[in-house]
This record gives structure tokens, C-alpha cells and sequence, in this order.
């Protein structure tokens, strides 16, 4: 008889539980890139939508008295209505529609997420993401000039989009624990830049042939991947284990909480609701679970919140607003604009997996947050020269700045909402992360809004607005860095309790 091989030995090594997480993990991966991947597309076609006319010629009259074409800078070749001077407004206001819309869509979408079944909330929220995406394409294809269009559908888009995170991070938490969560989590958060490449490759071979383009095809594959979520996403693992008679129910299921562990979870929540009144004096005691669910007491919450609404607003200006520095500051077409910027969500791969090693090898979330934001305050400063000598400040930069982010969105998320007061609640975890995720997309929202304000009066002024936004996302910090290195005993994974 002949052997097994051993590629197929190593294969049955593993049982079923380590095959649907695998599967999980990496369903999970496609899905979230789907969704950075249909947000790329407006940052690379900015720079076609109001574009640099000084190139047109126009053919010479019979008033003129040369026979070569005459240049003609004043030529609309600007997709309207972008093509006025105060264009950089416009396209920030686009990029606040959907900021604002999505950060006000993330709080209602953790309490929502929690009530439905989460396999189907997703999947609604990718068709439509969808179908929103194509809309803005469709402006091109039925040459739409309204403004009002086009915020509409970054407003409609964004708030559609708040189902993502708040799922995929739950999906993720249920199965898996907390060791190793930073390294685990790092690896899985790089879905956001390799989303972030795919869009804007993809967006990139269109944008000068046919900008639409640009978003349907995104559009089409977040739908694709909607209904490929609903066909095959497993949300937990205790969906293959029986509910005997004599096991207790969750204590909380579809929003209800069962009255037998009401006290219990409330005397658990009395010593974290101390952090609480510090914040706000106002809050003398947490609400009965039953009526608000105190999520926000938990010591940590707070602190990252704020400093993810400062290091979101870094990413997220560099997300929208760095292609369109590179086409004026290098003076680069929008595709080789789009392929530079590329460079960013490469190091924001590493520093993300850098992130998660490092924080679980010491077991200190907070530390390394601060270390990589006091880092990357010198980075983000270019200037257009050294963008064409230095690539590699590009890797740099990206790492740092997407770092802390990465690290807090999934890991530190994952940590506070499977918290030991929780009980074991896996629905908390998607309100948790949406209370985080809902603070940081504020940052986001404000970022590309003040670059489009500020950049009228030179780029310099945007890198200052990033520096001072990375030290106080520090700042925010330091209590939880003090806190760790004063205590002698903290397992990986649980550095903030």
C-alpha cells in the first residue's frame, strides 16, 4: 500500500474547528477588502475631476498671427461641477458626506448588529454598498452634474458601509481567543491596505479613459462578495454545538438578558464604571444592563477611543488626499499618482503585523500604540522633492501612521469587548468595537474635510495639521502607558482591564 503523502498527512492534521477558522479568517479577510476597496476609487479619480488644463492646445484663429496651436490654460476640460477654483473644497465636502455619514451610522450599527443575525446584516450592507458605489459611476455614464448627486450617494454609501466592521470584528473575536490576538489580528487588519491597493489599481487603469468605471467595477465586487457572504459566512463557532436541555442560554440573546445574571453582571460593571465618572462627572453609576449597556465603562474604552479619532484622521487624510498631493506636488497623471500612493498601504501592512507581534510579545496594547505614533509624527511631514527621491518614506510613513490604527481597531477592540465583566456576552463585542471604530470615524470624517480647507493655503499647512493630530492621539494615551509599566503582572492580550 502506498504511503500517504505528507502534504495530505498535514492536511487531516487539522480538525474541523481549525478548518472553519482558517475558513473564517479568511472569509472574513476578502470581505473587508472588498469594502476598503470600493472606498479608494474617489482619492485616485480627484485628480480627474478637476484636472490640470495648462496641456490643452487650442487651434490658432484667423485673428491669430502665429501658425502654432495656442496655448489655452482657461480651456474647462474639468469634470463639473469640480471645476471651479474653490474645487478642493468641493471634493472635501464629498469626503466629510461620507466621514460623517459613516461615523454617525457606526453607534447605530453596533446596537443593531447586536440584535440581528450578523451573516445578514453584512450581506445587505454589501449589496447596497454596491449598489451606492455603481450610482456614483452611473454620474459619469449619464453625465450628472449635480453636486447634490454625488453627496447623496457618499452620504447613502457611508452610512451602508458602518455594517462591515462591527461584523467581520465579531465574526473574528467569536473564534478566535486571546492568545496571540495582536499577530492573528495584525496579519487579518492588512485587508484594509491591500483593499486600499486594489481599489486604486483598479481605479487607476480606468481613471483617464473612463472615471466610471472606476467605481462600478468596485461596486460590482463588494455586491459579489455580499452574496458570497451570505452563502458561506459561519458566524461563531457554537453554531455546530447543540443546545442540550440542561445547558444554560447565552445571557443575552437577541438583545434580552437573562434575569439570572442581571446582578451579577451589574456588580461587575461597578468597579469599571469608576473610569466613567473621571471622564464625566455627570455619570455617578452605570444604567442597568437591561436598559443601556454600559460598554463605555469599561477602563480603556474612552482613552483608545480618542486617540483612534486622532490616528484615523492621519490615515484617513492620507487615504483620500495623498494621491491628489503626489499629481500636484510631482506633477504625475492620476494612474502613476494612484500606483505611488500604493506605497503608503504597503507599510501600513507591515506596521500592522509589526503592531500585533510586538504588543502580544509584551503584552502592552498601549505601548506600542504610543511608541509608533511618537515615531511616525516626523514622517508625515513631506515635502513634494522629497516624495520623488525617497520612496521608501512612503513604507515608512505608512507603518507608523496605520500601525496604531490597525492595532486598536482590532486587537485592543477584541480584548475590551470579550472583557472578563462581559461574561462571556459575544453579542457586546460588536458594540464595543462600534463605540471605537463610531469615536475614530469622527477623526476620519474631519481629516480630509480640513485638508481640503487648509491645502488652498499650501500643502505645508495639511502636515502640520497631521503632526499635531498624531501627538495628541500620544497624549491620549499616556495614562494607559503609566498604568502599564506600573504593573509587574499583565498577560499578552490583556493589558488593560
Amino acid at each position: 500500500m502506498a504511503p500517504v503523502p505528507p502534504g495530505i498527512r498535514f492536511l487531516a492534521s487539522f480538525n474541523r474547528d481549525q478548518w472553519y477558522k482558517a475558513f473564517t479568517f479568511a472569509l472574513t479577510f476578502l470581505l473587508y477588502t472588498s469594502f476598503h476597496l470600493s472606498r479608494k476609487p474617489i482619492s485616485i479619480v480627484k485628480s480627474e475631476l478637476h484636472k490640470n488644463c495648462s496641456h490643452v492646445m487650442r487651434a490658432p484663429t484667423e485673428s491669430s498671427s502665429g501658425q502654432q496651436p495656442v496655448l489655452h490654460p482657461e480651456l474647462d476640460c474639468s469634470w463639473k461641477p469640480f471645476d471651479r477654483n474653490n474645487y478642493k473644497q468641493l471634493l472635501g465636502a464629498m469626503d466629510y458626506s461620507f466621514l460623517c455619514a459613516y461615523a454617525i451610522g457606526m453607534y447605530l450599527s453596533g446596537i443593531i448588529g447586536e440584535r440581528l443575525p450578523i451573516r445578514l446584516y453584512l450581506t445587505v450592507g454589501m449589496l447596497t454598498s454596491g449598489l451606492f458605489t455603481c450610482l456614483f459611476g452611473l454620474g459619469y455614464v449619464y453625465d450628472i452634474h449635480s453636486l447634490g448627486f454625488y453627496v447623496f450617494v457618499q452620504v447613502a454609501n457611508g452610512l451602508v458601509q458602518t455594517t462591515g466592521w462591527p461584523s467581520v470584528v465579531t465574526c473574528i473575536g467569536n473564534w478566535f481567543g486571546k492568545g496571540r490576538r495582536g499577530l492573528i489580528m495584525g496579519l487579518w487588519n492588512s485587508h484594509t491596505s491591500v483593499g486600499n491597493i486594489l481599489g486604486s489599481l483598479i481605479a487607476g487603469y480606468y481613471v483617464s479613459s473612463n472615471w466610471g468605471l472606476s467605481f462600478i467595477v468596485p461596486g460590482v465586487i463588494i455586491a459579489a462578495m455580499g452574496v458570497i457572504c451570505f452563502l458561506f459566512l459561519i458566524e461563531r463557532k457554537k453554531i455546530f454545538t447543540p443546545l442540550h436541555h440542561h445547558q444554560q442560554p447565552e445571557p443575552m440573546r437577541q438583545g434580552r438578558m437573562d434575569p439570572s445574571v442581571t446582578h451579577q453582571l451589574h456588580e461587575s460593571f461597578t468597579h469599571s464604571c469608576e473610569c466613567c465618572a473621571s471622564v464625566c462627572p455627570s455619570v455617578s453609576r452605570c444604567y442597568s444592563v437591561t436598559q443601556v449597556y454600559p460598554a463605555v465603562c469599561l477602563q480603556g474604552v474612552v482613552e483608545f477611543s480618542l486617540c483612534l479619532l486622532f490616528a484615523k484622521l492621519v490615515s484617513y487624510t492620507f487615504l483620500f488626499w495623498l494621491p491628489l498631493y503626489i499629481t500636484k506636488a510631482a506633477h504625475l497623471d492620476a494612474k502613476k499618482a494612484g500606483d505611488l500612493s500604493t506605497l503608503f498601504d504597503v507599510g501600513g501592512i507591515v506596521g500592522g503585523i509589526l503592531a500585533g507581534v510586538i504588543s502580544d510579545k509584551m503584552g502592552k496594547r498601549a505601548t506600542t500604540c504610543a511608541v509608533m505614533l511618537l515615531l511616525a509624527a516626523p514622517t508625515v511631514c513631506h515635502s513634494a522633492d522629497q516624495i520623488q527621491r525617497s520612496l521608501c518614506m512612503l513604507l515608512v510613513c505608512g507603518g507608523l501612521v496605520n500601525g496604531p490604527y490597525a492595532l486598536i481597531t482590532t486587537a485592543v477592540s477584541a480584548d475590551l469587548g470579550t472583557h472578563k465583566s462581559l461574561k462571556g456576552n459575544a453579542r457586546a463585542l460588536s458594540t464595543v468595537t462600534a463605540i471605537i471604530d463610531g469615536t475614530g470615524s469622527v477623526g476620519a470624517a474631519v481629516g480630509p474635510l480640513l485638508a481640503g480647507l487648509l491645502s488652498a493655503q499650501g500643502w505645508d499647512q495639511v502636515f502640520y495639521m497631521l503632526m499635531t493630530a498624531d501627538f495628541l492621539a500620544l497624549l491620549l494615551l499616556l495614562r494607559l502607558v503609566m498604568k502599564e509599566h506600573c504593573s509587574h503582572r499583565k498577560r499578552p492580550g490583556v493589558a488593560v482591564e
